[in-house]
């Protein structure tokens, strides 16, 4: 059953978390644009729950002052925010307390005008630990009716018995149609692009194989530290923050199957079936296939073990570099190795396609190393695109091969602005459309995968544990981890407006 505000007259959105930081920075832009565009074009409220004490005044107020430093300025938008900002509303309560959620059933129906709304989306923008709460305080007030939705943040569990748990306690509540597990990566175009890539160019299904491919690689790393979310990171760490959904989805996108429809259901089933067919790791492998990494304080940059929030003493990791293997027919053999940190010297998210060298060498590279084999580079941010690395001869006398990209910018398309990812997956759950959220089944089967490595470093507090100073490409164990398979990292250059430029260790 699919839902959305065209079905019907009025139209709520529950923010609990209403006053918190992603709600500014990333969920009323993403509203902000849905209403520019015409999404949000009937009559709808936007209710922001949360435990700061603020009226619909002067909640509209600081939403106001937010959107200056969240919000691109057009000076076209000053009548649009009135009228955007007349649609907010506030409540203050905590979402803890389950005696409060009948005021919160009667507020909602008050400001609709209407008995028992039904068209409600909720979004948890809130601790995880709230997220097995809210739904049952929902469900005891009944407002958990037919046709409302619920969108929830990663990390979805920090553990397979946590997440079993979770999946049970919202099966209890809604149905699955009605369960929106959010992971902002999948609604970047550029992961997207990655579908339209792979499956509507025919040129590629032949080599995307074993048979051609040497291995994957997939980078997604930040040119800054923690900030202000100490106390929720020293609880997460790398591996829940950013592997075990972000990072793992896009091995599914590049690694699964075509889809026999572009649905929910079929387009789902596929990363499943990835998720599945991952090798289990045994733990005499952990040390050797895991590279784990804290940054240390170098030049103008604090330590992780210095920052607000942060135990002095911590282990947890700011640095992650995994070697997956996936068993099935089209990637026996070939490696994925993937990593994400803190403090690395640029911001940037890819996954590079390194294709396997030619058999033999006909021509003469002058008097650099030999770059033969062919590349792919599928960029998620920033300057998305695709490059891809081909061998060409240099003009002369001599036949002398260089490497040259054949490079494609969304900057190029500019009558077509990339959609913001938070605007795409809201737009989709208003839409009734699941097919960029995962689905109960996909992340317990992640978690069945990274489940044995959380509860090694909990039984083994003392597992490695390697320093890297801020501003560099993590530990230099991670290099090991790639040189058994005679391979590299590819280190983007700090500079990323030239694309192209890519810097060696």
């Amino acid at each position: 059953m699919k839902i959305g505000i065209q079905q019907m007259s009025k139209f709520m959105i529950v923010i609990f978390g209403g006053s918190g930081d992603l709600t500014k920075r990333k969920l009323i832009p993403a509203l902000f644009t849905l209403f520019k565009k015409g999404t949000l074009e009937n009559d709808f409220f936007i209710l922001g729950v949360g435990r700061t004490s603020y009226t619909d005044a002067t909640y509209r107020s600081y939403i106001e002052k937010e959107m200056e430093t969240y919000i691109k300025k057009d000076p076209a938008d000053a009548s649009i925010t009135k009228e955007f900002l007349a649609h907010l509303f506030y409540l203050s309560m905590d979402p803890a307390a389950k005696e409060l959620y009948g005021g919160l059933a009667t507020h909602i129906d008050t400001l609709t005008g209407e008995k028992e709304t039904n068209n409600i989306l909720y979004y948890l923008a809130t601790p995880p630990s709230l997220y097995g709460l809210i739904p049952l305080y929902l469900q005891s007030v009944h407002l958990n009716r037919e046709g409302t939705r619920i969108i929830i943040e990663k990390p979805f569990g920090s553990n397979l018995a946590e997440c079993v748990a979770l999946n049970k306690t919202y099966a209890s509540v809604f149905h699955e149609n009605q369960i929106y597990r959010i992971d902002h990566y999948l609604g970047k175009e550029t992961v997207q692009d990655i579908l339209a890539f792979r499956f509507a160019n025919s040129i590629f299904e032949p080599i995307w194989n074993r048979n051609y491919i040497d291995y994957v690689e997939i980078t997604a790393v930040e040119n800054i530290g923690i900030e202000l979310r100490g106390a929720f990171y020293d609880s997460v760490g790398a591996l829940r923050d950013m592997v075990q959904n972000h990072l793992i989805q896009l091995v599914a996108l590049a690694a699964m199957e075509p889809p026999a429809i572009f649905d929910a259901h079929y387009f789902r089933d596929e990363i499943v079936k990835v998720y599945a067919s991952l090798v289990p790791l045994q733990e005499e492998d952990f040390n050797e296939h895991i590279i784990r990494g804290q940054y240390t304080a170098s030049k103008d940059a604090k330590g992780y073990r210095e920052e607000q929030h942060v135990d002095p003493e911590s282990r947890t990791e700011t640095f992650i570099a995994m070697k997956l293997a996936i068993n099935n027919w089209r990637w026996q053999g070939v490696p994925f190795f993937i990593r994400t940190g803190k403090q690395m010297p640029t911001k940037v998210s890819e996954i590079v396609i390194h294709f396997k060298q030619t058999p033999h060498s006909l021509f003469n590279c002058g008097p650099h190393k030999c770059q033969t084999a062919n590349t792919l580079i599928i960029r998620i941010q920033p300057n998305e695109g695709i490059i891809f690395k081909i061998g060409v001869k240099e003009p002369g006398s001599n036949f002398t091969i260089k490497q040259v990209d054949m490079d494609f910018s969304y900057n190029q398309i500019k009558e077509t602005p990339i959609t913001d990812a938070y605007s795409k997956l809201i737009e989709d759950c208003i839409h009734g459309n699941p097919t960029l959220f995962t689905r109960s089944d996909a992340v317990e089967a992640s978690w069945c995968f990274f489940n044995p490595i959380v509860n090694y470093w909990e039984k083994h507090p003392d597992s490695p544990l390697h320093g890297y100073p801020a501003g560099t490409w993590g530990p230099l164990e991670s290099e090991l981890l790639v040189v058994d398979h005679d391979a590299k990292w590819t280190n983007p250059c700090k500079n990323l407006t030239d694309s192209d430029k890519y810097c060696e260790l």
